[in-house]
């Protein structure tokens, strides 16, 4: 657990973040200078976040309360991602690191800080941040910089790359779980109806992201809960008869008799 540690497993993250990043700077060249669009990356670390600030922005009827609660809802995820990877730091990882790395957990860090053995320290974390922040700031810097240097015809075809990150994103999550193919297929038809229905197509695109990632959210929990364990050693011991004993305790009578 310590920082070269943490900084050559956070190599291959941050290698991959630079690919993406350089999408999400050739979509913000369009509309900010580039040391906007690289700024923008330096102080988030959220490819959704940011996707999301972007389409806020080039509407023009968009405000900072939309994408102040948009960017709220999407990276709420973060939030519950720190409860959890808190249970596995060690205990001299104390509050005041835990506030400051705590900007630097995205899925794949807490993903492959959560898979550790061993009690995560502050120095492995800092370690893992490294070049997923470097790859990440400096992808977008490079796609900015090119996104004002290429041809338009080019910039749109690498722009196009973003939109299949998610993608990639979200089908196999799709393919392996049922809830999750319906609470997508529910916010593309929110989507859809904000786009083509009159009556609604007045809303801006940034509170028309909040309502459909809240109903999409609220539908797929009402429908598909997860189940505690708890709940299920509950349902376990309801469905069986209330005379019948354990297999074990069956056993051990047996024996006793």
């Amino acid at each position: 657990m310590k920082f070269s540690k943490g900084v050559q497993d956070g190599l291959p993250i941050g290698l991959g973040y630079f690919a993406v990043s350089f999408s999400f700077g050739i979509a913000g060249s369009k509309l900010l200078s580039w040391p906007l669009v690289t700024f923008i990356s330096m102080t988030n670390l959220t490819s959704a976040g940011q996707f999301a600030g972007l389409q806020i922005m080039a509407d023009a009827a968009g405000t900072f309360i939309e994408m102040a609660i948009a960017t709220f809802f999407i990276n709420l995820r973060y939030s519950l991602m720190a409860i959890s990877l808190s249970q596995k730091v060690a205990p001299s990882f104390g509050t005041g690191k835990r506030l400051l790395l705590a900007t630097g957990i995205t899925d794949e860090i807490y993903a492959l800080a959560v898979s550790q053995t061993e009690p995560v320290t502050a120095r492995y974390f800092a370690g893992l941040m490294v070049f997923p922040y470097i790859g990440w700031s400096s992808g977008t810097l490079c796609g900015a910089v090119c996104g004002e240097i290429l041809p338009a015809v080019v910039t749109n075809a690498l722009g196009v790359a973003l939109y299949g990150m998610f993608v990639a994103i979200v089908v196999p999550q799709m393919k392996a779980h049922r809830p999750t193919l319906i609470a997508v297929l529910i916010a593309i038809a929110c989507s859809c109806a904000f786009r083509y229905v009159p009556a609604l197509s007045g809303v801006t695109v940034g509170f028309a992201i909040i309502i459909c990632a809240l109903i999409a959210s609220l539908l797929g929990a009402a429908f598909f809960p997860v189940k505690d364990d708890d709940d299920s050693t509950d349902d376990q011991n309801v469905a069986q008869p209330s005379g019948a004993q354990p297999a074990g305790e069956c056993g051990q009578s047996k024996e006793s008799a």
